[in-house]
């Protein structure tokens, strides 16, 4: 008896950056929407599509579904590159014209990655039927200034960077201790699994690459500056206790753009990460909203 698994079949494209690896499950021929679902995940420490491992295949009985390793990330490839914002705005545009040519997509994303899409679909909004976020934010939002932060400013450091990724990040401790005080409320949430995961990426060669440019603060920006210019319908999730993007973040953001930004839930005692800390709550607010979505696109 074939599982929902079956269907989730690991492919690669070559974009501009490199190699980039991706989970696919092909649209099924009763799913009465078009638009496929893309999972993006986040920065940090041995990020990769993991993140969203247990929540996409909820939805491939209904839609096709992507959920790739972005460039430098996860499984993909990891080229010596000085990322910029720029690098991964591009990178982002090419991966939707690989997974949804011609057909606006519903893009999933969370944390940086999700600032990254706001502004591709600005500039792009026909690419994009919706966007469903987890904590958005450019982590320098409000003019606030990460680079400055003492993290930013430790892996800024020739030298010292590369020790710090080796003692901080890239081994289970590092990782642990990240989720810990960064993307869990509740740290007995925590899984042996998902410490492994994220240590295995970290431990890539060339997995700091991203990582520190990430770090260090080169891919952070102002999100504030932009959002009052996206016309995307949007959906926004945000943990009540996620550190690196307060929720006080998302009420200011949504008061600059009410009209895009068509919900806000704040889930209590919830830290950065919701798709890995309560996969259940998020599918089930991913289902509601794409009813929604479903519901506007008939009654225009």
């Amino acid at each position: 008896m074939s599982t929902i698994l079956d269907h989730i079949q690991r492919h690669s494209v070559t974009t501009h950056l490199g190699r980039v690896n991706y989970y696919h499950s092909p649209k099924p021929e009763s799913a009465a929407s078009p638009s496929p679902l893309i999972f993006i995940h986040g920065f940090g420490g041995g990020s990769s599509s993991y993140e969203w491992a247990q929540v996409y295949p909820a939805f491939t009985a209904t839609h096709g579904v992507y959920a790739p390793d972005l460039i430098g990330w996860g499984d993909s490839q990891h080229p010596d590159h000085g990322y910029r914002i720029k690098d991964y705005l591009d990178h982002l545009d090419e991966l939707l014209d690989h997974f949804s040519p011609g057909q606006p997509a519903i893009v999933i994303a969370s944390s940086l990655t999700a600032a990254f899409l706001v502004r591709v679909a600005i500039a792009h909004p026909q690419k994009f039927r919706a966007l469903i976020l987890s904590c958005p934010s450019g982590l320098s939002d409000f003019e606030a200034d990460y680079a400055r932060t003492l993290l930013a400013q430790i892996a800024s450091q020739p030298g010292i960077d590369q020790w710090f990724y080796q003692l901080g990040i890239a081994n289970s401790f590092g990782v642990r201790r990240f989720m810990e005080q960064q993307q869990f409320a509740q740290p007995e949430r925590i899984t042996p699994a998902m410490v492994q995961a994220y240590t295995r990426v970290a431990q890539l060669d060339g997995a700091a690459i991203a990582a520190l440019a990430f770090v260090r603060g080169d891919l952070c920006f102002d999100l504030s500056h932009y959002l009052p210019d996206l016309t995307t319908p949007t959906f926004l999730v945000w943990g009540e206790k996620a550190q690196l993007s307060p929720v006080a973040i998302a009420h200011r953001l949504v008061r600059l753009n009410p009209q895009a930004i068509q919900s806000l839930q704040v889930l209590p005692d919830v830290g950065l990460t919701p798709q890995l800390e309560c996969p259940a709550v998020m599918i089930g607010l991913i289902r509601k909203y794409l009813q929604k979505i479903s519901t506007d696109l008939s009654n225009p």
